[in-house]
């Protein structure tokens, strides 16, 4: 063993990387007992080792959120394997890396990954973290919330740690903002079990609530040709399936045909004006299917689903004594939108094998 190290070196060396002992001894051997160039050298060997998993996905790892005050930060680290992502090394990756990125208000996840961390590029460190966790990671997307006073700010990470949201909602005033905070928190909640993938109608594309209505259509006709060959009553087909097609001229054609019926069924005129604002409700209800499923403020909350969580929100701030908006959110869930292509196990060992 040269002189200019020993056991101690190596056993440091090993507890600050996790490689192997005699991996450690070699790397301070060809280093000269420099530990920092001890650590580059396992570094260039792991990234050697990891160079092998580079080409697999990491469609599997964790969510992870922080927040304090006005602020948070959500961000989803990949890993190859669910084994990994129970980890506590990767989890330990993950929380320093969800506090770097809340420090250093670090926008998303491309400005992580442009970034520097402890003194080195953060691909560096990444790359180190790689080397010691044995797969491949991918900081893959990150949500950033920096707001004022006046703005609710709260998350939610499910138990699981593969969903997570965090939401703001802006207010009349700060008194307003920390009253509303906790019921921040059931929306989160609401919004990690019920998958809503934007906050409103409005920022639905006509193009998508056409085809999407067309859809509909053609799949509730097809199941109506069953359900008649079975005897069964059949589905209503909507017309319309977004508040964004309700105009005011659909509205008033819908009332028009509700006072027609309520004619014809003999209802005194004088009680109408009781009568049509449910009917109407359950018009817009009905015609607005697209909304109740996708968007956060229209679809009926968990917890009280008398109400929508737009409206449960201006409830709750009402009851605070001022008026309150959610403006935006972000929900993560682990791998979603990540294809993995299924592997012939068969093929992979006779390729490991070959």
């Amino acid at each position: 063993m040269a002189k200019n190290f020993g056991p101690k070196d190596i056993k440091k060396l090993r507890e600050m990387t996790d490689a192997g002992m005699m991996d450690c001894k070699k790397a301070l051997t060809e280093s000269d007992g420099n530990m920092d160039k001890a650590v580059e050298w396992l570094r260039n060997q792991g990234l050697g080792a990891a160079a092998k998993k580079a080409g697999k996905v990491a469609a599997e790892g964790a969510v992870s959120v922080k927040v304090d005050g006005n602020k948070a930060v959500i961000i989803e680290i990949n890993s190859q394997t669910d084994f990994v992502a129970q980890n506590e090394k990767f989890k330990a990756v993950l929380s320093e890396v969800v506090g770097h990125a809340f420090d250093n208000n670090l926008a998303d996840a491309e400005v992580i990954n442009a970034s520097t961390i402890n003194g080195q590029s953060f691909e560096e460190y990444l790359s180190l973290q790689v080397a010691t966790i044995g797969e491949k990671l991918v900081v893959r997307r990150s949500a950033l919330i920096n707001a004022d006073e006046n703005t609710a700010v709260n998350g939610y990470v499910h138990a699981n740690g593969q969903v997570a949201v965090i939401i703001e909602a802006k207010c009349d005033s700060a008194k307003t903002a920390e009253a509303m905070t906790s019921s921040l928190k059931d929306v989160a909640m609401h919004a990690a079990a019920m998958s809503p993938s934007t906050l409103s109608y409005k920022d639905f594309d006509s193009k998508f609530v056409a085809e999407e209505t067309q859809g509909r259509i053609i799949a509730i006709e097809k199941e109506n040709e069953e359900l008649g060959r079975l005897g069964k009553t059949l589905k209503n087909i909507p017309q319309y399936i977004s508040m964004s097609q309700l105009t005011e001229e659909v509205l008033a054609e819908a009332e028009t045909k509700l006072k027609a019926k309520l004619a014809s069924e003999g209802k005194p005129e004088k009680i109408w004006d009781r009568i049509l604002p449910g009917q109407i409700a359950r018009f817009i209800s009905d015609n607005s299917t697209l909304d109740q499923e996708q968007c956060l403020l229209d679809q009926k909350f968990v917890m009280d689903d008398t109400k929508t969580v737009a409206e449960y929100i201006a409830d709750k701030a009402k009851s605070a004594g001022g008026t309150t908006e959610i403006t935006t959110f972000t929900r993560l869930e682990v791998g979603e939108g990540i294809e993995v292509a299924e592997e012939d196990f068969a093929a992979e060992v006779a390729k490991q094998m070959a």
